[in-house]
Order: structure tokens, then sequence, then C-alpha cells
């Protein structure tokens, strides 16, 4: 059985999609995930399918050291922008894994993530979608 960081605070109206030792850098994966934590999963996805085409940036917030500026950016109000592609991949084939679960369970979901740090390249990532009340 896998051990969850958290626990929704919903179980019967959430699911959980999860990535252990994913090759690509947590900190361009944790910019990406809080930029599509809390959208509905089809945005979530058109979103991240936009940042692989360098249609939409991703805003970086905290790790934003050696980011360039990008006029994308102002969008979200800021000005320091990137397009992690193969974050965006990695989150995208973990929210269509979460959105078949939750199919599985008849929900109509919105997403949260979680990325936790390890060994500086790999990451773990959770994801939970929970259907809005």
């Amino acid at each position: 059985m896998i051990r969850y960081s958290l626990d929704p605070e919903n179980p019967t109206k959430s699911c959980k999609s999860r990535g252990s030792n994913l090759h690509v850098h947590f900190k361009n994966t944790r910019e990406t995930a809080q930029a599509i934590n809390g959208m509905h999963i089809r945005k979530a996805t058109k979103y991240l399918k936009d940042v692989t085409l360098q249609k939409q940036c991703v805003l970086f917030r905290r790790y934003n050291g050696g980011v360039g500026n990008c006029s994308q950016a102002k969008q979200w109000g800021g000005t320091q922008g990137w397009w992690p592609k193969q974050s965006a991949e990695f989150l995208q084939h973990m929210l269509k894994n979460a959105e078949s679960n939750a199919e599985l369970k008849g929900l109509d979901v919105d997403s949260q993530g979680w990325i936790t740090p390890y060994m500086s390249s790999p990451c773990h990532t959770e994801m939970f979608l929970s259907e809005k009340e």
C-alpha cells in the first residue's frame, strides 16, 4: 500500500495520483504544480499543453534564480517565467492518471499537488483531485 504525505479532507469525493523518483528537476516541477493548483482538470490539462508548446509560461515565484524575464508572465502578475517542458509532460501524465481514477469514482474534480525535493534532480510528486462542493 502506498502511503501519501497527506490525506484528503473528504476521501469519498477525491482521488489521488503519485509519481516517485521522477527524473525531472523538482524546482521546475514545484513551480508548475503550483501553477495548476486549484484549476479545473480541463483547464489544467490545456495549460500544461500550452506550456509544452510555449504558448503560456509558468510563473516562477520561489525558485526564480537565473530565470529570465518573460512577457507571458504578466498575465500571472509577475515578470519571471519559463517553459519547463519535461515537468509539464510528467504532470500531464499524472493528471491523466488521476483523471481516470476520478472517472472510476464518478467525480467532477479540481487539482491540487505537492512536490517534495529528493536528491536535487529526481522528485516525488503527489496529486489530489477533489470535487467542488
